[in-house]
Order: structure tokens, then sequence, then C-alpha cells
């Protein structure tokens, strides 16, 4: 059997796969502490009983990945990873199993291509819009993967103000806007926005509108037929309908991509690492 492990910002998840049947699921937060070896270690403390009956390893790491070795690129994601961590290594030291690791962008792209929103397309693209925005672009029904790792990262594609889309887009940035306004973080600022807050309106048009932009883009540098979203913040309530609204006000050719719900949730990342 197969181990997928999902590192996110907000938790760590592990599964066990056979074939494409999940057998055994857990998951415990994210650490407060994200630096290497005490994340590293707690994910180890969440797959250990599941070792005994484990084939190897697959891990879905927020981060750059190449060749097993996962960097940071916003180090509120992760703590001192900004060197680059051979994850790969550290695993199969510590449990003789093979590893192997994939964004987890990348792996949750994977499996809604293969098992979810992406079914029957050609050209996908992945959206997550959660603690950071992240993505994975399947082109000509491959994987889009670099040798370097850098690749798909949606969300550091630079804004009209020089400043990656995630900083200032995403859950988190939403987060730091809301304390602003004495709120509890993105969560409110959705939920006041649906009741018809004005100011909560303009945040979260904001963010989508810059979504819609990234898509639109997408659409016209590579083709992509359809595209689905998600994401703490990207499945939130009202989220899609606005990206969709913006799109459509784009008009052609933009107007043409399809804009959908994810549909593997939470468990895309661990189902993609399974799969691929």
């Amino acid at each position: 059997m197969i181990l997928a492990l999902d590192i996110g910002g907000t938790k760590l998840a592990a599964a066990l796969w056979d074939g494409s049947q999940l057998l055994e699921r857990s998951q415990i937060p994210t650490p407060d502490d994200r630096s290497p070896n005490n994340l590293l270690e707690a994910c180890l403390t969440l797959i250990q009983a599941k070792l005994p009956v484990t084939r190897d390893i697959r891990v879905a790491a927020c981060g750059s990945v190449a060749n097993g070795v996962v960097t940071a690129l916003n180090n509120h994601t992760l703590h001192n990873w900004h060197n680059g961590i051979d994850v790969a290594t550290w695993f199969t030291e510590r449990t003789q199993l093979e590893t192997k690791v994939l964004n987890d962008a990348d792996a949750a792209a994977w499996g809604e291509f293969m098992l979810g929103a992406g079914q029957g397309t050609r050209d996908f693209a992945f959206i997550t819009v959660s603690t950071g925005i992240g993505g994975g672009l399947i082109i000509n029904q491959a994987l889009h993967t670099t040798p370097h790792g850098l690749h798909a990262e949606l969300g550091f594609t630079l804004t009209d103000t020089d400043t990656p889309l995630e900083f200032i887009a995403s859950g988190s940035a939403l987060d730091q806007l809301a304390e602003k306004h004495h709120w509890a973080g993105a969560k409110e600022i959705v939920t006041r926005a649906n009741a018809g807050d004005t100011q909560a309106q303009a945040i979260l048009t904001d963010s989508t509108k810059r979504i819609a932009r990234l898509l639109a883009n997408l659409r016209a540098i590579l083709g992509i037929e359809r595209a689905a979203l998600g994401g703490g913040l990207g499945l939130a309530s009202g989220y899609l309908p606005q990206v969709q609204s913006h799109l459509e006000q784009f008009g052609l050719p933009w107007n043409t991509l399809e804009v959908v719900q994810a549909k593997l949730g939470a468990d895309a990342g661990l189902v993609g690492a399974a799969l691929y």
C-alpha cells in the first residue's frame, strides 16, 4: 500500500491507499513551530502506525519542490525552509521506505484531473486560494513540472503593484486586513461581505478580481479550457460566483474559460500524491 502525506500550512494529513481506494485517513493541525525538524518529526509521529503496511511514501508539500527538496517561497507558511530541505531523503532515512515528493498544489491538480473537476479535459488548471495561493497545471494531459521546481507558482505571479499575488489576495493576506478592522480573520470578511457590509465586499472583490485576472491570463497564454477553484477561501460561500462574474465581464476571449468548484476538497493533495 502507498502512504500519502500532505504537509500544509494549516494541517498535516496522511492516508493509506490501495490502488485508487482510500483505506485509512488521519490528520493533525500543523504545529505552530514549523521549523524543518519540528514539522517533519510531527509528520513522522502522524504516520508511524501506518508504516508497517506501507510500500512507499508519497508526500505533497507546500513550497517549491525539486528532486525531493522542499524550499519555502513564503516564510509565513514554512519557517526557515528558505534554503531547501531534502524531505525525500529525510523520510527515507527515518523509515527505510522510498519517498517521493510533489508540490501540494501540483498533487491536488493531478488528483482533480484524475478523479475530480478536471476529468475529461486536456488542458486544466487547479487554483487553491487558502493560507497561500498555489496552483497546478495539466498541459496536454500531463502534469507540468520543471527540474528546478519553479513552475505553476501562481501565488508568486506579480500583480500591478509588483507584489506577489499571494501577499495581497490569499487567506493570510485577508487575515491581516481583517485585523485592521478588528474582525476575526478572512472568514469574517466573507461573512460580512455576504451580509452586505461594503468594506468587507470591497476587500473580497479585490481578491476575487485578482484571481479572475490570473485565470484570464492562463486562458490567454496556455489555452486552459477548465479551471477548478479550491482552498478554504476559494471554496467559501460567494467566492467562486464573484470570480466567474469578473471573468464574464472581461469578455472575449477570456470569458471562454470554464471555472468550476474543485470536487475533492481538502483531500485533493492526498489523492494526487497517491495516484501520480
